[in-house]
């Protein structure tokens, strides 16, 4: 296969280079057919199982059971809960008919899973005894989403994971929405991903929500893309669907819920975007297509040798479990080179007669694009100091670009300056709905993300954009 010219520089057009990345590395294809669907290519779904196992193993150390509940909800569910049906009503797929007949009950596509849970809770909860109740089910969800689509930052079929855990106390839940801030904070530093935490706005919170926080992660673009959402549901749910259970005391009682959503599709995004560079992707161990790639650099006379040190160089390596590949193929070094490159394969190991004379390997590492060369009795132990050292300088350069890209404002022309050269906003905020309104009007789209966690509860001064006393410190940014 002959490789493609190179492609559009990241820094010049994000949006050209992040599209060009997904076709070229054979990530995703978007020519599905359906607006705001595409089709997950092995190369995405080796990110995706990474991030899920990732996820998953979290979840389950933490006591989580996995289940699977049906994709499609009853419409008469969906109005049970009025806060959620208002919050989902413009996004739901409906089946209307099936078997060629109307149906006699309208069916949704699961957007979000609380009305088809909570029916099940109600009938699997019935004393003290059954709680906690921590079940998690990874799958895909549906929202007609209204936004321009645009692959894995914003569609309309997306991949997740999603908690509902139910618990005789507020304390218990609320305890359980800070180990879920935490799982999520654990899965993006194995990511190298830098991250913003919020607690979402009233108006901004999930549907049925008493209060829900966010993890947004920073864009080269100066936007941001949220990655995972917990939520604190009280009882909301549980009493729309009459789930009690028999205390201690021998009294009915009603428990409490909550539920977790990580963006797993949108976690994939945030790696492609955050990690890429101008060559295409950069992937940490385990996420690319292989770990490895040897490539012969032949000469006439010496092919025998140097095929036969590639081929024992490939059993030593993935004798040592790596997932390491021989490029034979009869393209040549450097059409090679770019086509790993692209695909984001974090070590390419160079062999040619030279390096068979002398005993020694040239190593590539993909994420600063330097060489160097050593014994092969030396390779093994260096691949394991460069699979922990690449993993390290990924998230050091995100944590550089959150710095970067985060800035204060005092004052309402601070606010529109920063949002004019794309920057991420951090300002003292009164907490008025009107007040985040103006703002994203005249910043053409910038929202008032939340509290930021990291910042004290009540700050001092004003609002910089109303100038009325300020109740909290929030991010404002423009969100995929």
């Amino acid at each position: 296969m002959k490789p493609s010219g190179r492609g559009p520089r990241k820094s010049d057009d994000f949006g050209k280079w992040f599209d060009y990345v997904l076709s070229e590395a054979e990530l995703l294809d978007v020519r599905y057919g359906v607006k705001g669907f595409v089709v997950y290519r092995p190369n995405a779904m080796k990110i995706v199982a990474r991030i899920y196992r990732m996820l998953e193993g979290e979840l389950e150390r933490a006591g989580h059971r996995q289940v699977l509940f049906p994709v499609v909800i009853p419409l008469s569910n969906m109005k049970k809960e009025t806060e959620h049906v208002k919050g989902f009503e413009d996004q739901v797929f409906m089946i209307e008919r099936a078997g060629g007949e109307e149906l006699q009950e309208k069916l949704v596509l699961r957007p979000t899973s609380e009305t088809a849970v909570y029916p099940m809770v109600a009938l699997w909860v019935r004393s003290y005894g059954h709680l906690p109740l921590k079940m998690y089910q990874s799958v895909a969800v549906y929202r007609h989403e209204t936004k321009a689509t645009r692959p894995l930052l914003r569609g309309r079929e997306f991949l997740w994971i999603e908690t509902h855990d139910v618990f005789p106390t507020e304390k218990e839940a609320e305890e359980q929405v800070l180990q879920d801030l935490d799982v999520e904070k654990r899965v993006c530093q194995e990511l190298g991903l830098a991250f913003m935490v919020a607690d979402r706005e009233p108006w901004d919170k999930f549907p049925g929500a008493e209060y829900s926080y966010a993890y947004d992660v920073p864009l080269p673009d100066g936007h941001v893309i949220q990655i995972g959402t917990t939520h604190y549901l009280k009882d909301k749910f549980t009493k729309a669907f009459d789930v009690s259970f028999l205390g201690r005391d021998g009294k009915w009682e009603t428990p409490v819920s909550t539920c977790f959503g990580p963006g797993v599709g949108r976690m994939l995004a945030a790696v492609i975007a955050t990690h890429g560079d101008d060559g295409g992707l950069v992937l940490p161990f385990g996420m690319a297509e292989h770990d490895v790639v040897i490539v012969p650099i032949q000469q006439k006379g010496q092919e025998e040798s140097v095929k036969s040190k590639c081929a024992e160089l490939l059993d030593k390596i993935g004798g040592a479990g790596y997932d390491c590949a021989l490029d034979d193929s009869d393209r040549s070094p450097g059409s090679k080179f770019f086509a790993w490159e692209v695909k984001g394969v974090p070590l390419r190991v160079e062999v040619g007669p030279k390096e068979v004379a002398e005993r020694k390997v040239t190593v590539f590492r993909r994420d600063t694009r330097t060489r160097e060369t050593m014994g092969e009795e030396d390779l093994l132990a260096r691949m394991g100091e460069l699979k922990g050292d690449m993993l390290k300088t990924l998230a050091r350069r995100s944590q550089d670009l959150l710095r970067e890209k985060q800035k204060r404002a005092t004052t309402r022309a601070e606010v529109t300056d920063l949002a004019a050269g794309r920057y991420i906003i951090k300002m003292g905020f009164c907490g008025e709905r009107g007040c985040a309104d103006e703002i994203r009007k005249a910043t053409d789209g910038y929202e008032v993300r939340g509290r930021a966690l990291d910042e004290s509860a009540k700050p001092s001064g004003n609002c910089a954009w109303c100038g009325r006393p300020a109740l909290r410190t929030v991010y404002v940014a423009d969100a995929y």
